[in-house]
């Protein structure tokens, strides 16, 4: 391999630019040139790449976002626009392609190799809700950003004998939230795997108003309900002081946790490791916290799957009796 082209796709996750720097010097002291794709696959599309080099990657990795900015692009869906990236890489002599993102990316990856271009994949979002891999970048750090929220949050809700409800980040998946809710002592925690009844939540804040519970936080993924909607009804359903909290877009923002930094240095490496060795078409992801590599056909086969036992200890130390699962 004497070109490898990088790519980050999809929504910005803390750690990308650590992927970034571990991609490029890894392949550059393999004596790999390295050229990097700005604005993911719509920028794969326009050929808006550079040649970069080891110094390059200066000073970037505690950064959040990514260097090489990112987008999402629904015209790479087309076969057609398939069709026009790879003959691109192959007009300027590109031998690997690794992409930084979700599962969307790695679904453009696969695209790509079924074209003939060499593709490995590195894991990045904060939802965790990849295929193929116990972690993704990103996912720590936007954690840690919601247990921040939520200890301030807390402040402000016993002052005012509030119950808070904190909507996070996740897409359709509910880890970020049973993490937060878990890990920042959460009374409930809504995911979208697991149904609810805004009566149930209703009932348990009364109850616990009742045994002299003066304020409650109810960690809601965002896949599960709106915040707002869910705070507004509460407030009308038990006459409690019910304020609602959006974090947006702060979870994907700041600084990567050492988590983070450490899970793109390991897997951009890997990466690299693995097209420089001839294999293709692969997901360098993690499991039982060592590199795994897994083709494209193999993760998306895997389903992942929601740690319910978490959400359950998660209730039982929370709320407890006074929540009814059903």
């Amino acid at each position: 391999m004497k070109r490898l082209a990088f790519l980050t796709s999809g929504g910005d996750a803390p750690g990308m630019n650590a992927a970034v720097r571990s991609i490029l010097r890894s392949a550059a002291s393999r004596g790999i040139e390295t050229w990097g794709v700005f604005r993911g696959y719509e920028g794969l599309l326009a050929g808006d790449m550079i040649r970069l080099g080891w110094k390059d990657a200066g000073g970037i990795v505690h950064h959040g976002g990514t260097v090489l900015k990112t987008a999402r692009s629904p015209a790479f869906r087309e076969k057609e626009a398939q069709e026009r990236a790879a003959a691109l890489l192959r007009e300027r002599e590109i031998d690997g392609l690794v992409v930084i993102g979700g599962d969307g990316s790695m679904a453009g990856a696969a695209a790509l190799e079924a074209l003939g271009v060499a593709t490995a994949v590195v894991p990045a979002t904060i939802d965790n809700d990849m295929c193929g891999t116990e972690e993704t970048i990103g996912y720590d750090t936007a954690v840690n950003t919601v247990l921040e929220a939520i200890s301030r949050i807390r402040d402000t809700a016993a002052s005012h004998d509030r119950a808070a409800v904190v909507e996070v980040m996740g897409r359709h998946a509910g880890h970020i939230a049973l993490a937060a809710g878990l890990a920042g002592g959460a009374e409930i925690t809504l995911v979208p795997e697991v149904p609810f009844s805004r009566e149930n939540i209703a009932d348990a804040l009364l109850a616990m108003q009742k045994e002299g519970r003066t304020n409650s936080i109810i960690v809601c993924a965002e896949g599960a309900a709106s915040g707002a909607e869910l705070a507004d009804w509460l407030k009308k359903a038990t006459g409690i002081d019910v304020c609602a909290t959006i974090l947006g877009y702060i979870q994907r923002g700041g600084a990567p946790t050492a988590r983070d930094a450490l899970l793109g240095a390991i897997l951009g490496a890997a990466a690299v490791d693995g097209l420089a060795d001839g294999r293709r078409g692969f997901l360098a992801g993690c499991r039982n916290s060592r590199v795994r590599i897994i083709s494209y056909d193999d993760a998306f086969k895997e389903k992942r799957e929601f740690y319910t036992n978490g959400w359950e200890l998660a209730l039982r130390i929370g709320a407890g009796p006074r929540y009814r699962m059903k």
